[in-house]
């Protein structure tokens, strides 16, 4: 099991890196940050862009990978994106991992857009398959019902094209999905499959919705010939009704039964003063010290 921490960007860098340098001592293997314009969890909120915020927390890190959380066609163009990849993956010796979603409210409509659900999971559909041959190949041309590129040159190219040991040929993809459709997408397209399941009432509820999407993504990965292991599963637990940190027990106990459903990877918020993710530091601290190694 590998363990991920979320950090909103909604501090000064002042205020920011001390957390992004202790998600690395803690001993976390992977940190993110939200990439809206908007987040309708904390509107008022102040806000920062997330590509600047990794490019400089990779600048006061060393291991730590480093994640969107996600990325989506809400506020990016393939092409414009591929060059902030690219530079991300550069400065931070091929730690990038980019995670990609649809996207939500309110950055769907923030620029005056007005697409229906289905349509901004279609636009997603392509908007990933383009940006998967942009981060592969050179010389890429694309007519789309969203997107169009025209002759895009993209070197240099990902890093870790030479990096020893590396994960795969180009920056990793973590779709995020809850549906059939995005799932079968991530199994299709990914590297990793991401999912917070969806809301519910109760964590017996949310357990459940989890547990369905383990079996699509089982049935994706067995009507595509693909290997179970070679899909990396991350659970987002920010949507579990009971705040994953609440006590070190009950973060372990999420690990175990997240585990038992077949999951690489848990991520959590990195606890907050307020809500949403009001928890104390010394949780944290207590699974960092306590939980990460025993299921390592």
């Amino acid at each position: 099991m590998r363990f991920g921490l979320v950090i909103l960007p909604e501090y000064t860098w002042t205020a920011a890196a001390p957390k992004w340098r202790q998600a690395e001592t803690m001993g976390f293997d992977h940190a993110w940050t939200f990439d809206h314009v908007v987040w309708g969890g904390l509107p008022e909120s102040p806000w920062f862009a997330a590509i600047p915020t990794l490019t400089a927390a990779a600048c006061v890190t060393d291991r730590i990978r480093l994640g969107t959380f996600v990325s989506s066609p809400n506020n990016h163009h393939p092409v414009q994106f591929m060059r902030e990849i690219l530079a991300l993956d550069d400065i931070s010796a091929g730690r990038f991992i980019l995670g990609l979603g649809t996207g939500g409210e309110p950055d769907s409509t923030i620029t005056g857009e007005d697409l229906t659900l289905g349509q901004r999971v279609a636009r997603f559909h392509e908007f990933t398959d383009l940006l998967d041959r942009l981060l592969r190949e050179d010389h890429v041309d694309s007519d789309g019902a969203y997107y169009r590129a025209r002759e895009v040159r993209t070197l240099p190219g990902p890093v870790r094209r030479d990096r020893p040991g590396a994960d795969t040929n180009r920056v990793p993809l973590v779709v995020a999905a809850n549906g059939p459709k995005s799932i079968r997408l991530a199994v299709d397209r990914g590297d990793a499959w991401m999912t917070y399941g969806g809301a519910a009432e109760t964590d017996d509820a949310w357990w459940g919705l989890i547990e369905a999407g383990s079996h699509v993504a089982d049935e994706a990965l067995a009507r595509a010939g693909r290997e179970r292991h070679t899909l990396r599963r991350y659970l987002n637990l920010d949507a579990k009704p009971t705040f994953a940190l609440a006590s070190a027990a009950a973060f372990e106990d999420c690990v175990g039964r997240a585990d038992r459903l077949g999951f690489t990877d848990v991520v959590v918020p990195w606890p907050r003063d307020s809500e949403p993710f009001r928890g104390e530091l010394a949780t944290l601290e207590a699974v960092a010290a306590d939980v990460l190694s025993r299921w390592r």
